[in-house]
């Protein structure tokens, strides 16, 4: 079953139920109510046949008699009866009464009491007069509500059946509407692919679900369409950056294997393919750590580091790779609470993070002074790296994380364009922001933000 058809069985089973649940109520109130004022039209009666019992007089029993027939509306099969009172629990029964003992015993205990057989009402009430009781019976036939109960059960009937169907015609009127932009997305998802992930869906500008749907599905394509270009540039630039030291290294086998030579050019060709095998190591090496991070963020996030320590760390590192460098690292502003620094984290990739972004600090600066400052407080914790080295010029800031981009400026040093992509993808997977700011021939300024609202609950 369709979710078309499936709204439309809902919206009639739900409208037919709550129609059927007030048709009952109504029934039920419209009955009680006409029950209520027949009864108050019996007790009016028997007040009238308690007057004409006990009064004497023939004139007033002439008036009240009268006005039992003229003054008020005739009742159909009506009889009146009046019972003498001999003690608590007897009195003068009248054969004629077909009614129940519980129906005296009320009278006769409460004062009052009614009792309907067959669509005819009895009403019974106890009246005294010089220190004697009688009860006095008056029944009728309530045939007029009978037929007005009868004609409100014909209308409810129709009305329902009517309303039925109308529920059914407005429910695939409503079905119809909801789906309709529903349908319209799948279609134009339908539409698009993997060569044409430009193609986007037409804004809604209601602020509804359909909108929200609309615009989650616009963004996801803008992910996708971004991933592909960058999956495609990546491939093309991997591509050429792997092939390079590849031919270098066979070119310079086949040119050794041609004939026998002296042992300095054995050992010059050797240190040739040795340099051109650590590049494509490193290469390799790095390129399996910028696919790692595309796992998922909550499964790499595993350990709990002090960001204090891991700055100290990643010196540690610096000074084994670089001996000489000049990285100062600033805990003047770290809070004394030690929790302050605490970061659910993957702390190997963190610390290669941090050590790609210090490292080209080192780099690019010529081996000048780069300043780590490590402030934190109970809403984040920020790393400052700042370097005084040959800076970044503005047209290539945009390109900063695009793998194996290398600005011109930069081109004259080793690298390949892979540090600061993989910092920034790892420092997103931990839910950190990544900012740069720099100057051309005057330095570079890079901030790593964690906040601490942003820390998944899980990861923690």
């Amino acid at each position: 079953m369709d979710i078309r058809k499936k709204i439309t069985f809902n919206y009639v089973a739900l409208s037919t139920f709550s129609t059927s649940l007030l048709c009952i109520i109504v029934f039920f109130l419209f009955r009680e109510n006409n029950r209520y004022h027949f009864l108050k039209r019996l007790d009016d009666r028997a007040k009238i046949v308690a007057s004409i019992h006990f009064q004497k007089d023939p004139e007033k029993i002439k008036y009240y008699k009268n006005l039992q027939k003229n003054g008020l509306e005739e009742l159909i099969e009506e009889e009146e009866y009046v019972l003498k009172v001999n003690s608590h629990n007897s009195f003068d029964y009248n054969t004629n009464l077909n009614l129940p003992n519980t129906f005296y015993t009320n009278v006769l205990s409460t004062g009052k009491d009614s009792y309907e057989i067959d669509n005819k009402y009895y009403l019974g009430q106890i009246f005294q007069e010089n220190n004697q009781k009688y009860i006095v019976i008056v029944g009728a036939r309530d045939r007029k509500g009978k037929d007005t109960t009868v004609y409100i059960v014909k209308i409810m009937l129709f009305g329902g059946i009517g309303f039925v169907i109308l529920a059914f015609l407005l429910g695939r009127f409503l079905a119809k509407r909801v789906i309709n932009p529903v349908a319209r997305i799948t279609k134009e998802v339908k539409r698009i692919s993997a060569s044409n992930l430009h193609n986007r869906l037409p804004e809604v500008k209601n602020s509804d679900e359909i909108s929200d749907l609309t615009n989650t599905f616009n963004n996801m394509l803008d992910r996708l369409e971004t991933s592909f270009e960058i999956q495609a540039n990546f491939i093309n630039n991997a591509s050429h950056e792997l092939k390079t030291p590849i031919t270098t290294i066979i070119a310079e086998a086949e040119i050794m294997l041609l004939k026998e030579r002296e042992v300095s050019e054995y050992i010059g060709s050797l240190e040739n393919i040795y340099s051109q095998a650590s590049r494509l190591g490193n290469l390799t090496e790095s390129l399996l750590k910028l696919t790692q991070t595309g796992y998922d963020g909550q499964k790499q996030v595993s350990d709990i580091a002090r960001m204090d320590e891991l700055l100290l760390d990643v010196k540690s590192d610096l000074d084994k790779i670089y001996p000489d460098n000049r990285v100062s690292i600033k805990l003047n502003f770290a809070p004394e609470d030690s929790n302050l620094l605490l970061l659910p984290c993957n702390k190997p990739l963190l610390e290669l993070a941090i050590n790609n972004i210090i490292t080209n600090g080192v780099k690019y600066s010529d081996n000048n002074e780069v300043f780590v400052n490590l402030t934190a407080n109970k809403e984040m914790i920020k790393i400052t790296i700042n370097d005084i080295g040959i800076g970044i010029p503005p047209e290539d800031i945009p390109h900063l994380y695009e793998p194996f981009f290398r600005g011109k400026i930069a081109a004259k040093y080793i690298g390949y364009g892979l540090g600061l992509p993989l910092a920034s993808k790892i420092i997103r997977m931990h839910d950190g922001e990544l900012q740069v700011q720099s100057e051309q021939n005057k330095g570079t300024i890079v901030t790593i933000i964690f906040k601490k609202g942003n820390i998944k609950k899980s990861n923690v």
